[in-house]
């Protein structure tokens, strides 16, 4: 079944060209927004939620311009002030903030073979992007590189401008941590083999292989292997990477292994003008899946019509959200948001259904699409609540793939990534996700087993429990003391684990009363007040706090910014953290001493400059105002300030890690006018949005409308609002209300409504 599914999808998308839409929302896409600025996007060529991305890869310099990937902390393979092209990567990350993957690299070049990738790399022009397309001119060789992607494969295609010309794949470079490859020749045109991959954000054991079969259009004049001799230096005799020797195997044609060694096809006449196009087919399972990946997504179409497929995969996609007004700019930083939510995360499993199982050297094969890379610190807070909405047939199988997680070995995702947990950032992120997709009505997945990985993860002590390593002073005292975990106070991120886990356990308390487990709901709902102990009168903020119950002392509340360590916090200062409490804010109200109190210090932090746009934990802050009656004109307010400010269609138009989408979705949600603020409940914070007209598919068959009557473009305050048309009041609309599709209707105005 799982086979005739993607045939017939083939079929499909192979008429889809003669289908034209009606508007290409494809090319409202910047592709090079978030490139600088650590906004960690690339340029390359994927399709939505695709395994395959294509990326080129420019941060590893020449040794006369030395901007090498190990000389910084690079964690994207692309930064669009580089300029030193070194290959296309196969399989990447967008918005991360830890190097993996990207590696595979592949690049035209002409002359003799030259395996060092500091000589044989390439400046470049005429650089192009678009969605699931990217093309450049080397211009060391005069050589035209263009590439596209399926699900699961990559085609590339060279325009050489005559003479001697090579093929080349790189092995030994990448991003990832890793190192280790096999490479063997199967035919003249033919390669396949493996590389090894992993140790993302420092975890030794998270390392996993990817398999390869990479093929040539045209038979080549002679090919063979090439391979690094490192040379010993200094009086220690290190070995010296960086200053090896090659040595090239053209009269070998078996296999070959290595730490750096690579493959080449040389043609040695070719006319100008000619072409030679590589295949590669990827597979987290084996060589032979990669190779019937290849064969059934690519069968036996041109470059041209795998570029025209994936164009039409986009706009199917982009297309169902259809904004009206606004300005240009405003358009493309809303549907290249879009675009960004949709790379993570991917399908993992082959065409045949195949995937590595968690955790385990087996594999596994179910009926649906397994997914991969679940960066859920960051997108249980909004990109799911988009799937959900949007997507829910993917949002389905995402919540499947966790689940199945948990049964392989024995814990729902933190940060997983190809089939390994990373135990990258904090908390027991699946939780929201799962309870908040079931509360939406998606509950067509093992609620039972899913329940049980979460009673376990809440309740395991913490020797035992790889979730919540510091649960036991976290259930006994209901907060997690400075020290307890890490030992070294300086990097001890207490109160931010502390945090999710209230997030968590007040999700997980709506469930266990849904199942009829009352005193274990009312359990976790003492558990989800636990954040008031970390409250100090004396700073007016959460505050970290040792094991005797007192509060750390000296302290400063700022400390943090800059991501500099800071006892208790994780990546940012009390201040981005003090607010996070979800699902609880009136009770927070009360604590910080009611609601004038609450308000006036929260449009303090954004006064003072000490909100944070690219830090998850306060991403929610401006939607707190609409909490309380009267003060909801302040969330209009920050939220179309924000956007204005930090969201543009520059290279450098997202403010930081776009974090697998995370801040791509918060612009998204914004700018229709409604956001997620609770993870775990079925609810939406309403503001102003920023387009006259919104046409959302809801995915069941209904479309929710968006219209906004503004008077002028800085109209930006509500002035009333109806819903059906009926007047709506309140400024948080649940989910069910939506669904029900209809009309959204608002009349905006130049002047707050207070």
């Amino acid at each position: 079944m799982q086979i005739l599914k993607h045939l017939a999808v083939a079929s499909l998308l192979a008429a889809a060209p003669a289908m034209a839409e009606t508007t290409d929302y494809a090319s409202l896409v910047n592709p090079f927004v978030g490139t600088t600025n650590y906004g960690t996007t690339n340029p390359g060529a994927l399709v939505p939620n695709g395994l395959m991305q294509v990326v080129p890869f420019n941060v590893m310099g020449s040794k006369e311009n030395r901007y090498d990937k190990d000389s910084r902390w690079w964690s994207t393979p692309y930064d669009v002030t580089n300029k030193f092209f070194t290959g296309y990567a196969h399989v990447a990350l967008s918005g991360v903030g830890c190097p993996e993957l990207g590696s595979l690299l592949t690049i035209a070049t002409t002359g003799d073979i030259e395996p060092d990738y500091h000589k044989y790399g390439s400046a470049y022009t005429d650089e192009t992007a678009a969605p699931g397309y990217y093309s450049n001119k080397l211009t060391k060789y005069d050589i035209l590189s263009e590439v596209t992607a399926t699900t699961r494969t990559a085609a590339e295609r060279y325009t050489f401008p005559g003479g001697k010309s090579n093929i080349l794949i790189n092995l030994g470079e990448g991003l990832t941590n890793e190192s280790g490859a096999t490479v063997r020749r199967v035919s003249d045109t033919e390669i396949e083999g493996s590389k090894l991959l992993g140790t993302f954000c420092y975890n030794p054991q998270a390392v996993f292989p990817i398999y390869f079969v990479m093929r040539v259009t045209r038979r080549p004049d002679a090919s063979g292997y090439w391979k690094m001799q490192p040379v010993m230096e200094g009086p220690e005799k290190n070995w010296d990477k960086d200053n090896g020797t090659y040595k090239i195997y053209s009269k070998y044609g078996r296999e070959l292994s290595g730490d750096d060694i690579g493959y080449f096809f040389t043609y040695d006449s070719l006319a100008p003008g000619e072409q030679v196009e590589v295949r590669m087919g990827v597979s987290f399972v084996s060589t032979a899946n990669a190779r019937e990946n290849l064969d059934k997504e690519q069968l036996s179409f041109s470059f041209d019509e795998l570029k025209a497929q994936a164009r039409q995969k986009w706009n199917d996609d982009l297309g169902k959200i259809r904004v009206k007004g606004g300005t240009d700019e405003q358009r493309k930083v809303f549907y290249t948001a879009l675009y960004h939510t949709l790379i993570h995360p991917n399908i993992l499993s082959d065409v045949n259904g195949e995937y590595p199982l968690m955790e385990s050297f087996g594999n596994g094969k179910k009926d649906y699409d397994r997914y991969t890379v679940f960066s859920l610190w960051d997108t249980y807070r909004n990109v799911h609540q988009l799937m959900t909405l949007v997507y829910p047939e993917r949002q389905l199988d995402m919540v499947r793939s966790m689940v199945d997680m948990s049964k392989e070995w024995g814990w729902l995702p933190k940060w997983e990534l190809y089939g390994r947990e990373t135990f990258t950032m904090e908390g027991d992120p699946a939780i929201p996700v799962i309870v908040d997709t079931y509360r939406k009505g998606l509950t067509d997945f093992d609620i039972d087993s899913a329940y049980i990985a979460m009673k376990r993860s809440a309740n395991t002590p913490g020797a035992f429990n790889p979730m919540r390593p510091d649960v036991d002073p976290y259930i006994e005292l209901g907060y997690v003391p400075l020290g307890y975990y890490a030992g070294d106070m300086s990097g001890d991120n207490s109160v931010s684990h502390a945090l999710e886990y209230y997030v968590a356990d007040a999700a997980l308390a709506w469930l266990a009363e849904q199942r009829g487990d009352k005193e274990f709901a009312a359990e976790l709902r003492k558990r989800a007040a636990g954040y008031k102990n970390y409250y100090s009168s004396e700073s007016g903020t959460l505050r970290p706090k040792l094991a005797d119950g007192k509060f750390l002392t000296p302290f400063n509340p700022r400390q943090g910014e800059n991501f500099e360590e800071v006892p208790g916090f994780h990546e940012g200062s009390a201040w981005n953290y003090t607010f996070f409490v979800p699902h609880d804010v009136e009770g927070l109200a009360k604590l910080m001493g009611g609601k004038k109190k609450f308000v006036e210090k929260l449009q303090m932090v954004f006064d003072s400059t000490l909100y944070d746009p690219a830090n998850e934990p306060d991403i929610a802050y401006p939607y707190l105002f609409s909490r309380f009656k009267g003060e909801e004109w302040r969330t209009q307010e920050q939220v179309n300030r924000l956007l204005s400010k930090y969201f543009t269609d520059k290279p450098d138009g997202i403010p930081g890690n776009d974090d697998t989408g995370t801040m791509s979705a918060w612009a998204l949600f914004s700018m229709m006018g409604f956001y997620p603020d609770a993870p775990g409940e079925p609810f939406y914070t309403i503001t102003s949005p920023v387009f006259d007209e919104v046409e959302i598919d809801l995915g069941n068959g209904k479309t929710l409308e968006i219209t906004a009557e503004r008077p002028s473009a800085d109209a930006i305050y509500i002035n009333s609002m109806t819903l059906g048309g009926k007047p709506l009041k309140d400024y948080r609309i649940s989910h069910d209300d939506l669904m029900k599709g209809g009309k959204l209707d608002f009349k905006l105005s130049t002047t707050p409504r207070k």
